[in-house]
């Protein structure tokens, strides 16, 4: 018996997706949008120096056949990529209609979105009426803040000093199908707003609003107000068989390291590991050692996504990709045999790009454990069934009953 470990680098595309120009970053189209191909060249130009330097570092992914990947995806040799691949490499197309978190992980695990997803207008307010007299109901309050599309961090510094007054929550939104409520966790209450999102989420459910997002927050006016590790996503949950509820059903151990919990509702988890990158990148070495065989480990490192992506900071997703890769190539000799490796991403979040807005991009596949061969063009929902294959469990079933 084997295990698999899934790891997602949150918004780490490749460019190429075929339908990219249905997709919008404000009123450009993510046509030729590429994350970690422009990434590079970006590093090779010496346009991204701030805490690194020089070429964009990446042995062990590339080993596993990143520069490879990005050539299938979309045609560009990215610069310092491209060795001879010992692990087996594919580039993979999404077919939901969407370019978000859940769309990305579920048609990972074998379910694609059968629906379109509900997403607010750019208006003031954003919200309709039900809506608001809902989180309203839910905070006990007379009112809420925001109401509009708004970047997180600026939201909080926008609204915080009146949030501090009144105790109103700050609701906002964005491109994604998404209601992210911003509370402070003494001024408001940590739990308080988990439970206010917990409230308000069947609603936004049932409108298929595909998360709603609890984004508490410390600081005052005068030091400035940070967002806190303690964030909380409440999903939809999947409509089919997912790889976790497959792995689950066969009595095997699912670990969530990350998001992935709040990603699937918590259905099919056995052990939820939580934290920055950084700490689940230790919760991930140790289940190297702990995991039973047989055991599903699922991860998510979201910081290459809210941390650079959307900020449009390169040099701080490419001091990410290298860290996570010095990190991997720790981990990789550390397997046992017959372990599987498989390092993907949910979508692009291009910061060489126009706009702040998630890019529509085909992922990279890079499999370490099953010998060095060409994967292909393949679509999202192959990862899931390739996980499965390997842990000898029935494959993820969107037409299945959870």
């Amino acid at each position: 018996m084997t295990r698999v470990f899934l790891l997602v680098m949150d918004s780490a595309g490749i460019g190429g997706a075929p339908d990219a120009d249905a997709f919008f970053n404000g009123d450009t189209p993510d046509t030729g949008s590429n994350t970690i191909g422009h990434i590079a060249e970006a590093c090779a130009a010496g346009r991204a120096e701030e805490g690194r330097s020089g070429p964009l570092k990446l042995p062990a992914l590339d080993a596993m056949g990143l520069g490879r990947a990005i050539a299938l995806a979309s045609g560009l040799d990215a610069p310092g990529l491209g060795a001879q691949p010992s692990g087996a490499w594919g580039a993979a197309t999404e077919v939901s209609n969407g370019k978000d978190t859940p769309s990305g992980h579920w048609e990972l695990a074998g379910v694609p979105v059968p629906w379109d997803w509900h997403y607010f207008p750019k208006e003031v307010p954003a919200f309709p009426t039900e809506v608001t007299r809902a989180l309203m109901q839910a905070a006990g309050t007379d009112g809420i803040l925001g109401n509009r599309h708004a970047s997180g961090t600026a939201v909080i510094e926008e609204e915080g000093p009146e949030h501090m007054r009144t105790g109103w929550p700050i609701c906002y939104t964005s491109v994604d199908s998404v209601l992210q409520i911003a509370a402070h966790e003494e001024r408001f209450g940590l739990e308080r707003l988990l439970n206010m999102c917990r409230d308000v989420a069947p609603l936004l459910h049932d409108m298929k609003v595909g998360r709603v997002i609890a984004r508490p927050f410390l600081g005052d006016e005068a030091t400035g107000f940070t967002r806190t590790p303690n964030r909380r996503d409440f999903a939809i949950a999947a409509p089919g068989r997912t790889l976790l509820d497959s792995a689950h059903a066969a009595g095997r151990d699912v670990h969530a390291v990350g998001k992935i919990g709040d990603i699937f509702s918590m259905r099919g988890v056995t052990d939820l590991r939580k934290g920055p990158d950084e700490k689940l990148m230790h919760h991930l070495s140790d289940l190297v050692d702990e995991a039973a065989e047989g055991a599903l480990v699922f991860a998510n490192f979201v910081e290459f996504d809210t941390n650079f992506g959307h900020r449009r900071d390169v040099a701080g997703y490419a001091r990410h990709l290298e860290w996570f890769d010095a990190e991997l190539g720790k981990i990789l000799p550390r397997l046992r045999d017959g372990d599987l490796v498989i390092v993907t991403a949910d979508h692009g979040n291009d910061p060489t790009f126009t706009g702040t807005d998630h890019t529509r991009e085909r992922v990279p596949v890079l499999c370490h454990g099953l010998g060095a061969r060409e994967l292909g063009l393949m679509g999202f929902t192959d990862v899931g069934a390739l996980a499965a294959r390997h842990l000898d469990i029935p494959a993820p079933d969107p037409e299945a009953a959870p």
